[in-house]
């Protein structure tokens, strides 16, 4: 697995059971998931010599991130060494601008867009359609709020120009919540579909998830379902692939973003499913034949641990797990910083509102913004 983050932590762990040996090319010792993997090679996923010599011996190259170059992993693949998701799909993860003609191409119902040269192209697309506030993106490099912003005026768009990359304009959508459709798919075209959640954001950074997302009507729960298991299809997606959507006010879905790769939203999975997004990752990018992805309980509530200024979670457990012994904690090993994400809890039962005061009340206490 290239990347050393908390996702390729827990696909790592989902590994044990089956006996997979699981190498990883990490940036520092440091990073989540070095400190756990025995086979640990550290370089930079950005040279090319480092991925020849890091896949050597390996069956099978899976992400933690959208980060490698395409070239590098047509390259691999030119080497005989199996890549999935593969450099075809994976590019509509990594660029917003190739991920969004695409999925026009096939006709995924997506917001308003087009490429902007400057502010005043984005000025000129904000008045095609209902004027300002649009939405500017960088089309690579983007995640959790970063490379996306906000734009009110002409004025107000010059900082996304001055990274030099290409910007993606998209008109900003009036819309109920956010929802993830999971799925993942195997080479030889098997498919599972998680069942959609709602993902609530705080200041761009995905703070909880229900699943499954309360009131949302069989029919469009089914529409969401199937888009994402067609998107995997169409892009020859293996692996799970997490499709972040809109549900708009005037009963529409829309694509936001997509990865190709374990996914903060599907995390709830771990407890809450009778076989998670990283097992069937795992199975998947082997293709073996996938797990069940039905909920093990009426509600599953993931809360995301942000960092802040209590750095001593070893303490937090006492109290958590004595409050709530079917809390489920899952730390990260990383250095505690305000904002970052350092792990998430999940809970589960019968009661929504229940389940969703546990989730939050573990999170805040861990986080230290609560004392009680």
């Amino acid at each position: 697995m290239v990347g050393g983050g908390q996702l390729a932590r827990m696909t790592h762990e989902a590994g044990i059971p089956l006996g997979i040996r699981f190498r990883l090319l990490s940036d520092t010792p440091q990073d989540s998931a070095a400190q756990v993997v025995s086979d640990v090679v550290i370089g930079d996923y950005r040279d090319l010599d480092t991925l020849r010599d890091f896949a050597r011996g390996c069956d099978v190259i899976t992400f933690d991130h959208e980060h490698v170059p395409t070239e590098h992993l047509r390259a691999l693949e030119a080497d005989g060494v199996p890549v999935r998701p593969g450099p075809d799909a994976l590019v509509h993860a990594q660029d917003k601008g190739v991920m969004r003609a695409r999925l026009d191409a096939i006709g995924v119902p997506c917001p308003r867009h087009r490429i902007v040269a400057d502010p005043a192209d984005a000025a000129a697309f904000a008045a095609e359609g209902d004027g300002f506030p649009i939405i500017l993106k960088t089309v690579r490099g983007g995640y959790d709020g970063k490379g996306v912003w906000f734009v009110r005026s002409e004025e107000d768009a010059r900082d996304p120009f001055l990274a030099g990359v290409p910007v993606l304009a998209e008109e900003k959508v009036d819309f109920v919540r956010e929802l993830a459709a999971n799925v993942v798919r195997s080479p030889h075209g098997q498919a599972v579909a998680y069942p959609v959640v709602e993902s609530r954001q705080v200041d761009g950074v995905c703070d909880t998830v229900i699943a499954p997302a309360p009131g949302l009507p069989e029919e469009r729960a089914l529409e969401a379902q199937g888009l994402a298991l067609r998107v995997a299809e169409e892009l020859g997606v293996v692996g799970h692939l997490a499709v972040e959507l809109f549900e708009t006010r005037d009963g529409r879905i829309l694509v936001n973003e997509l990865a190709m790769r374990p996914h903060n939203s599907g995390h709830w999975t771990q407890d809450g499913a009778v076989t998670s997004q990283f097992a069937n990752h795992v199975r998947a990018v082997l293709d073996l034949p996938l797990g069940d992805p039905r909920p093990r309980a009426r509600w599953t509530v993931m809360a995301n641990v942000l960092g802040g200024d209590y750095p001593d979670m070893y303490q937090g457990y006492l109290h958590c797990m004595a409050r709530d012994p079917q809390l489920k904690i899952h730390m990260y090993g990383k250095d505690v910083k305000p904002g970052r994400k350092v792990g998430h809890v999940n809970t589960y039962g019968d009661d929504l509102d229940d389940v969703l005061e546990r989730a939050r009340h573990a999170a805040d206490y861990l986080r230290g913004t609560i004392v009680e």
